[in-house]
């Protein structure tokens, strides 16, 4: 979904973890760049944002809660000279509650030298790993994971010296979801879990002037990169004054990227793994129309992920389609709750129906997913109070009805409306004429050009690429296999 159409409690829609975006470019505005590229990702996390900076010497950091342009202003920005940088832009699955403790970069010490680490994903066996480095002495200033991670790779490299080889073992114990870069005062560093579950791309500065890292194209493309490829799973990729330099950090496991990066996360004008995201929604749209036609007068789509999808289940169905929902692009995440007399009036500060296009229409209205089902409701009735004659809900990603544990904010299985309720039920319960989801293989068949060559659908089918400890799994109502080396 397009988030909640009233603002305060719990988004009625999957939320991704966070963008990471790296450089590495002598002689140019590091901080700057990262900043842009940051801005680029704000869809990925809105609860804080950072920057870290090396300049041959050291590293330096700038972080807090807020969106890109909360945080940075110029003189910030001027603050950070160097040559390499890290950033990071927020939302929180691990860890608890927004921070300036759990927002990264994180800074870790090895020795007398500094390291920035930013994560994109969510590990499974943090408990255990935390607990060992507790055992050793090691102290934390935040719960993520993404922090445990930075203080593996630091302990690693104490022991052995080099900072490839603290990376390459430290990921032998990491497991879970992971893409991360890496800031030393020199170097930047580039990897990414063996499942790559979480994506990860590579970008060249034109004429030479360094090297980009970003969760997605559009990152490589607002700082005028162009695109080499993806880091590869099980990967570790550095930049520094001798190029780029790829080796395999760990084997490459069973290929597991997340497809709802495809339905809702990324950006429509991303690329990854070589497949366009916006062409695979309006692939989505059209299989969709093939799988579960209706007889209507005009095709809407929930702004903004909803509209490619929109577009292809009109050209598909002859059905013409028709902008019939507003988005208000500023609002953007809000903490502050409507007063009970607002609620009854129903407010709506995120999305407002058209009445001119929708009054007397048969609609079909075409969104990304349905988690809990409150906004779906909500939405079916704010058009039927702008005049809709019916309202079809299509939905292009199948049910879901399993929770996520690699980077993605999921409820328990109790709060997953398809894991409770029929098909015949959620669109009784929702009070929509008729409801649709896309079949998983005609989600499937909407991205045929991924070169992963396999995706990550537990949150549909309840196959999990990665082994989750008892006590997660038991406590959101999941149920798989043990993962014998998790002391959960």
């Amino acid at each position: 979904m397009s988030g909640s159409v009233l603002p305060g409690g719990r988004p009625d829609r999957p939320e991704e973890e966070c963008a990471v975006f790296g450089v590495f470019a002598p002689g140019e505005d590091v901080a700057r760049m990262a900043c842009f590229g940051l801005q680029a990702l704000q869809h990925r996390g809105q609860e804080s944002a950072g920057i870290a900076v090396g300049d041959g010497e050291t590293v330096m950091a700038a972080k807090d809660l807020g969106l890109v342009t909360q945080v940075f202003d110029e003189a910030t920005l001027a603050a950070l000279e160097g040559f390499v940088a890290v950033g990071h832009a927020r939302y929180s699955t691990s860890g608890g509650a927004a921070s300036w403790e759990a927002a990264q970069p994180h800074i870790s010490a090895i020795d007398d030298v500094l390291i920035a680490l930013a994560h994109n994903g969510t590990l499974v066996n943090t408990s255990r790993l935390r607990a060992r480095l507790v055992d050793e002495g090691v102290q934390f200033r935040s719960n993520t994971d993404s922090e445990v991670a930075a203080k593996v790779i630091g302990q690693v490299t104490r022991a052995t010296h080099h900072l490839r080889n603290g990376i390459r073992r430290a990921m032998e114990d990491l497991s879970g979801a992971y893409a991360m870069v890496l800031a030393s005062p020199d170097s930047l560093y580039a990897f990414r879990d063996p499942n790559g579950i979480r994506p990860l791309c590579i970008g060249e500065l034109p004429d030479g002037r360094g090297w980009v890292v970003s969760s997605e194209t559009c990152g490589l493309d607002i700082v005028g990169a162009r695109y080499v490829r993806d880091v590869a799973p099980g990967e570790i990729v550095r930049f520094n004054e001798d190029g780029m330099h790829a080796e395999q950090g760990v084997p490459a496991g069973r290929p597991a990227a997340c497809i709802f990066e495809y339905v809702y996360f990324a950006r429509p004008d991303s690329v990854i793994d070589g497949q366009s995201v916006y062409q695979a929604r309006r692939s989505m749209g059209r299989i969709l129309a093939q799988e579960a036609p209706v007889e209507a007068d005009l095709v809407l789509g929930v702004p903004d992920s909803g509209v490619p999808p929109a577009l292809g289940f009109a050209a598909e169905s002859g059905i013409p389609y028709a902008d019939g929902i507003v988005k208000n692009r500023y609002v953007g995440r809000t903490f502050i709750e409507p007063t009970q007399a607002m609620r009854q009036l129903g407010i709506r500060l995120k999305l407002n129906p058209l009445r001119s296009v929708i009054e007397g229409q048969r609609l079909v209205v075409i969104d990304d997913s349905i988690v809990r089902g409150n906004t779906s409701k909500k939405l079916v009735q704010m058009l039927r109070d702008a005049g809709a004659a019916e309202v079809h809900l299509r939905i292009v990603s199948p049910e879901v009805r399993w929770p996520c544990f690699y980077g993605i904010d999921t409820d328990t299985r109790d709060q997953l409306i398809a894991a409770n309720m029929t098909l015949d039920e959620m669109n009784a319960w929702i009070g929509s004429d008729t409801l649709a989801f896309i079949s998983l293989a005609g989600l499937r068949a909407a991205v045929p050009d991924a070169r992963c060559q396999g995706f990550c659908d537990a949150c549909f089918t309840g196959d999990y690429p990665v082994a989750v400890p008892e006590a997660a799994a038991r406590k959101s109502g999941a149920t798989m296999r043990r993962d014998a080396s998790e002391d959960a």
